[in-house]
């Protein structure tokens, strides 16, 4: 080729993220015609706010700025400096989460960050004055400060709108109006819970300019936020993902597919992570290695970071893994809905299924034969908001507890939805977990899972609550399928089964019981704990109960680890004498059993937030496009050494999980 034909010949596509696309097709007319069908149906399933709500929101943001800056300078004043500082004085109010996304919906929460100058404070001036002033308005209700929080957030309802309030000083004695967040000189000279707050609308900002096309991402990410609330899969703080995990996940998938049209995306979304190879990291980028003294995400240097099961790495440095909550039985319940998933928008593909049926809600319910429930109570609501906040925080706590005493044997399925008993006198909330044996663990038969000094361990982590008022109350204990409360069902009744999740259920036990009338009936079995005939709710708990229900908890109540009148959930050096079957569709007549194991530590790394958790030295690392078969050994949580090696290729970078037949 001649020199001249080299300069005319049109340049290589560009590049988004670690590797190139896997593919740089467009939509076919199928295509456009199932997108047009997928945004009907988001728009018919009310994801879309109204003009008027989106102008209220603006009118509320224009609110919080001028209230920002008036207390600035009033500090500014009060503080003894110049008129010329006075007048000058200024603080900014930038938005992250959803709502800077482009892809919040009706009654969303807004995210917002406030950056103000060097000598205002967050402890002092932010979450004293200012939470003072706010207390004042008549427009703010609901106003909570949580201090304590990985972020430091301040929450309240500003006319109405919920809003989350960080806030950052940043090293400069006047904040300009043209500040430029995404620079990385906002964070000379500040410290790391400075870095968290900022690094929300860094990663925001980084997000939308990594992305081929803006457009079809929101609507994409929009739809998914959509499905995993439906799939009960969204919720960082109990060890699912959150808003900018789903965001990440959704702009890795547009870097690989740049052409595609939203509905091409979902269904290659599912097609993607049903594949991906963790725990090795999804990257926007590469990760940045600046010389300002943070952390970031490396399990080469940083021991913690090995330990993680599904790194996905927030694009601004200091680049952190912002899943790091995930936990081995979370991950599971993930990839079984990313199968769901999969299999639907490849019926829909085949035109033998609607876009509803992807989003038909997850039957948690009727998943499983044994489930944990836990009630929190307190004397009013304003306690119980606070009270369910700290307990909330700690539900990934049980479940990390339980797995590290059972070995893995026994998995939990959190379920993030709370629900409440309108029939007790007190302010009340109950969650719930799913239990069931690891799938292929050998069963002995006499052997049972001792997880009563796990709940234990964690009532006492619970008890440390610093602000805690008589009446907050928390109850742990095992209720199997049938008796689950009817509060929890929308009609208040326990509903029939799916239809298609019923005949899953009887596939998948290969004989061990058998259906009739209405529901499923365990054979008799030696070894089953599900007898047929009357069964009472299961107290774990040393005195002998005939039931346990909600009603048992009070505001009057003597608070647990405290006093004589402890509840009746699991003590201490007592064996709880309780097998715990096996559930949901993988579910067999064998009983879940594993040996007793005394209890260890278990190291709590706070809660939510969008810059993760890391520890060590920076690190320069590459992404590759080291491409993997199967995904049918990630996560051994048994096997530290295959965490610690499958992040990196032959030559020690960091491998990108994606499954080489995608390219089909």
């Amino acid at each position: 080729m001649s020199s001249s034909e080299r300069m005319s010949s049109p340049p290589p596509p560009k590049q988004y993220g670690v590797t190139k696309p896997i593919s740089m097709a467009g939509p076919t007319e199928a295509d456009m015609q199932r997108n047009r069908e997928l945004e009907k149906f988001l728009v018919e399933a009310g994801l879309y706010e109204s003009k008027e709500e989106d102008a209220k929101r603006e009118q509320v943001l224009g609110r919080m700025r001028q209230i920002a800056k008036d207390w600035v300078k009033e500090l500014t004043r009060l503080r003894g400096y110049s008129d010329q500082m006075v007048e000058d004085a200024n603080a900014l109010i930038f938005t992250f989460g959803s709502y800077r996304l482009g892809v919040h919906g009706p009654g969303a929460d807004i995210d917002a960050l406030c950056v103000g100058p060097s000598y205002v404070s967050r402890e002092e001036d932010f979450f004293f004055i200012l939470h003072n002033i706010l207390a004042e308005m008549e427009e703010v209700t609901e106003l909570q400060p949580v201090l304590d929080a990985h972020v430091p957030v301040m929450k309240f309802k500003f006319d109405g709108l919920s809003i989350d309030l960080l806030y950052a000083s940043i090293s400069r004695l006047v904040v300009p109006e043209d500040l430029d967040i995404s620079d990385m000189s906002v964070l000379n000279d500040v410290d790391e819970p400075t870095v968290r707050s900022l690094n929300g609308c860094r990663v925001a900002d980084q997000i939308l300019k990594l992305v081929p096309n803006v457009e079809h991402f929101c609507t994409t990410l929009r739809c998914l936020k959509f499905w995993a609330k439906r799939r009960g899969v969204y919720s960082n703080v109990t060890g699912f993902l959150g808003g900018v995990n789903w965001a990440l996940l959704v702009a890795r998938v547009c870097q690989l597919y740049p052409n595609a049209v939203p509905s091409m995306l979902v269904s290659r979304f599912f097609r993607v992570y049903t594949m991906w190879r963790w725990p090795n990291p999804v990257m926007l980028c590469a990760i940045d290695e600046a010389e300002l003294g943070f952390s970031v995400w490396d399990p080469r240097k940083n021991r913690r970071d090995k330990t993680h099961h599904m790194p996905i790495i927030t694009p601004a440095y200091p680049c952190m893994n912002s899943s790091y909550n995930v936990s081995t039985s979370t991950l599971r319940v993930m990839m079984d809905q990313f199968q769901y998933g999969n299999t639907i928008c490849e019926e829909v593909e085949l035109n033998k299924a609607q876009w509803s049926a992807l989003f038909e809600p997850y039957l948690f319910f009727e998943s499983y034969r044994n489930y944990l429930q836990v009630d929190i109570v307190a004397a009013n609501a304003d306690d119980l908001l606070a009270w369910k906040g700290w307990v909330e925080s700690r539900l990934r706590q049980l479940t990390l507890m339980i797995e590290r005493d059972t070995y893995g044997k026994l998995q939990c399925h959190p379920y993030p939805h709370e629900y409440v008993d309108t029939s007790k006198p007190c302010a009340h909330c109950a969650f719930f977990m799913g239990l069931q044996r690891k799938p292929g663990e050998v069963v002995q038969e006499g052997q049972q899972f001792d997880i009563r000094g796990s709940v234990e361990e964690f009532k006492l982590s619970i008890n440390m609550y610093m602000f805690w008022k008589p009446g907050m109350e928390i109850c742990v204990s095992h209720i199997r399928r049938k008796q689950i409360p009817p509060y929890v069902f929308p009609e208040g009744y326990k509903r029939t089964r799916h239809p298609r999740l019923a005949s899953q259920q009887r596939s998948s036990e290969n004989g061990n019981e058998y259906q009739t009338g209405s529901g499923l009936k365990r054979k008799k079995d030696p070894e089953s704990v599900d007898q047929d005939g009357p069964e009472k709710r299961q107290s774990i708990s040393p005195q002998k109960q005939d039931s346990l229900s909600p009603d048992h908890l009070a505001p009057s109540s003597v608070r647990s680890g405290t006093g004589s009148n402890v509840e009746p959930v699991i003590p201490d050096k007592r064996v709880l004498n309780q097998e715990i079957a096996e559930g949901g569709d993988v579910s067999n007549s064998s009983v879940i059993t594993s040996v007793t194991s005394e209890v260890g530590s278990c190291e709590d790394v706070g809660n939510e937030s969008v810059a993760g958790s890391s520890e060590g030295n920076n690190g320069s690392v590459e992404g590759s496009n080291n491409l993997v078969s199967s995904q049918s050994d990630s996560c051994d949580a048994d096997s530290q050494s295959l965490l610690e090696n499958r992040h990196l290729d032959g030559n020690g970078a960091f491998q990108d999980g994606v499954h080489e037949e995608l390219e089909v």
